[in-house]
């Protein structure tokens, strides 16, 4: 698996690897990631294409996605220290 680009994002960081003819988007905030493949198939102008898919829309998404995660794995800390 290789790097091929990192974003920029003012919530949470955007890496995206190249690994066996799929792109893997991940973006991370603390002890929090989503990953999303693509094939690489799938796109018609490689990782132009990927850029063009994480819209503003889709990341206003992955970033209230973040915050229920975080809320659901608090919950399940809590129940099991309590």
């Amino acid at each position: 698996m290789r790097v091929v680009a990192e974003l920029p994002h003012a919530d949470f960081k955007i890496t995206i690897f190249s690994m066996n003819q799929k792109f893997i988007v991940k973006m991370e905030r603390g002890t929090l990631e989503q990953t999303y493949k693509v094939a690489e198939m799938d796109l018609t102008d490689g990782v132009n294409s990927v850029f063009e898919l994480l819209d503003e829309e889709f990341l206003k998404t992955v970033s209230a996605r973040f915050k229920d995660m975080a809320i659901d794995f608090k919950a399940s800390y809590n129940r099991y220290n309590y």
